[in-house]
């Protein structure tokens, strides 16, 4: 069978696509490809997913329909060097990159000719709830950007934006995981503080934004009018939020994401 989809990068996020990829049958092992530097990497993956493996950049970016880039942007001139011959010869897949903060006309400058994405998911793909975010380059027909939702909605929910908007996307869903994070530690080292067990504080703190953001997602209300719903006239909850007023904890979290959108347009620049 011919190559259909190649990656180069085989780190935690590219396998995290490629696993789900694979487990929903939208490529078969034998028609995958991954290159990746690290030998004991390319065992892991050839063993754990029975994909083909190459240490060879320009095998992998011989594939008939996608490229996959998921390597650090840092190593991308590298990459492109490397991609001589075949690699940049008449094959034309889609190419989708991962790489934060490098934008198309970077990408579209190193495969030229080729149609290329710009996509950002987000660390919740491990586990097939991830927020990915696209935005189409100028060689892209639309049959492609469903060929890219395809593959993005694999590991959870996909949106198409315009790229300037990409920067506000890093803000809010791309760092928004370790916010949330900081939030569910806090909260669960609030609960140790009045006595709780720690392993019961991350419990209870875990299923509830976990919870919270289901019941948010089904129901469509909007966060104001749950909030509400549980904050009665003198009771506990008002109590609480108060305290999160008078500390800035929503200033707090729209500082942070304005801090990465800042962050991510520096580094595209």
């Amino acid at each position: 069978m011919s190559i259909k989809f190649g990656m180069i990068g085989g780190g935690v996020m590219g396998e995290a696509i490629l696993s789900r990829l694979l487990s929903q049958q939208v490529y078969a092992p034998d028609a995958v490809l991954v290159s990746d530097s690290s030998p004991q990497r390319r065992e892991l993956l050839q063993q754990k997913y029975q994909v083909g493996i190459t240490s060879d950049n320009r095998a992998a970016a011989t594939a008939d329909e996608v490229l996959l880039l998921a390597v650090k942007p840092q190593v991308l001139d590298v990459v492109v060097a490397e991609l001589s011959g075949e690699a940049k010869g008449d094959n034309k897949p889609l190419v989708i990159s991962i790489l934060a903060g490098v934008t198309l006309s970077r990408l579209e400058s190193a495969f030229p000719g080729k149609p290329v994405i710009r996509a950002m998911p987000n660390t919740p793909a491990t586990v097939g709830g991830g927020m990915s975010v696209i935005a189409p380059g100028s060689q892209v027909q639309p049959e492609q950007i469903s060929q890219a939702r395809t593959i993005l909605e694999a590991v959870g929910q996909v949106v198409e934006v315009p790229e300037p908007l990409m920067d506000g996307v890093t803000g809010v869903s791309g760092s928004g995981p370790a916010y949330v994070t900081i939030m569910i530690e806090a909260l669960a080292d609030g609960g140790v503080a009045a006595g709780l067990p720690r392993a019961i504080a991350y419990q209870l703190a875990v299923q509830t934004v976990l919870g919270t953001a289901q019941l948010l997602q089904e129901s469509g209300q909007h966060p104001a009018q749950l909030k509400d719903q549980v904050t009665s006239p003198g009771g506990t909850t008002i109590a609480a939020v108060a305290e999160l007023e008078r500390s800035g904890f929503r200033s707090a979290i729209a500082e942070a994401v304005q801090a990465a959108y800042q962050r991510s347009q520096e580094l595209g620049k």
